[in-house]
């Protein structure tokens, strides 16, 4: 049984260390996928960072190269974070890389990921342009995961978003408990198909939440860097998307258009892929 991961740092492990690297819920649903007698054989393509573009041009081929039984895609919280960002682009792309793994195939899990404006607590005039962006690939993933078959996991609901002891001091992967609870998760989702047939991970951490003195640690040494890599792209985007916010109600018209806009470029973004 072969099982392979695509997408960014949350499929890569970030946030849950062990034996001094990343491990992270894709290594733990791993360990509960082989039954008595099956031999399962694990390859994580998943780099921090990465785009739908990279997924599409990188670890798509190499995945489809290696004939997985069970393939995971799940990408989208970057783009959101870049200058670049297109509805439709992300749409496109994700739609080939579930076509091209199901041609296999392949049984596709995929998730969609909680807004990280919210988890972060910007104010308003950032988070409200993230937390549209994020609702527009949210929105792309569901129908999209639809239409493969895609065993989907709701990661953007308050159970998960809310439960602060999920998430590491960086507030933006899973920490040692989330990775559990969402390699627990999908375990639930696949045993339900026949598709899991070992054990279910334990949902027992080794080490306790983080502190919100460690937090406020990481915010002020590491975060600090995660802002410095990304501030050439975006800082300057949030800032001009924080403008605009602000903009509208000066001008009494309110965030209706900002909105709007954001739902005509979904349902155009949607109505090209279901038709493509």
């Amino acid at each position: 049984m072969r099982f392979v991961v695509l997408g960014d740092s949350f499929s890569e492990g970030v946030g849950d260390r062990a034996a001094g690297a990343w491990r992270g819920w894709a290594a733990l649903l791993a360990e509960g996928l082989a039954g008595p007698g099956q031999r399962l054989e694990y390859a994580n393509l998943a780099v921090s960072g990465a785009l739908s573009a990279d997924v599409a041009a990188h670890q798509a081929s190499r995945a489809v190269a290696l004939r997985p039984h069970l393939a995971s895609v799940v990408v989208g919280v970057n783009d959101t974070l870049r200058h670049t960002f297109d509805i439709g682009l992300f749409a496109r792309r994700l739609d080939r890389v579930l076509a091209a793994l199901g041609a296999t195939g392949a049984v596709l899990l995929t998730a969609c990921l909680p807004d990280p404006g919210r988890m972060l607590g910007l104010p308003a005039p950032l988070a409200r342009p993230l937390a549209r962006r994020g609702r527009s690939v949210n929105a792309v993933v569901h129908a999209l995961s639809a239409r493969h078959g895609a065993v989907h996991l709701h990661l953007a609901e308050p159970a998960w978003t809310d439960d602060r002891r999920l998430w590491s001091a960086d507030r933006l992967h899973p920490g040692e408990r989330g990775h559990r609870a969402v390699a627990g998760a999908f375990h639930r989702l696949l045993a339900e198909r026949g598709l899991a047939r070992g054990p279910a991970p334990s949902p027992d951490a080794s080490e306790p939440p983080p502190t919100r003195a460690q937090t406020a640690l990481w915010l002020a040494t590491a975060g600090t860097g995660w802002v410095l890599r990304r501030s050439r792209d975006l800082l300057p985007q949030l800032l001009l998307l924080a403008g605009e916010e602000l903009l509208h109600p000066a001008d009494g018209i309110g965030t209706g258009p900002l909105d709007a806009r954001a739902e005509t470029a979904l349902a155009a973004a949607l109505a090209a892929t279901m038709e493509g």
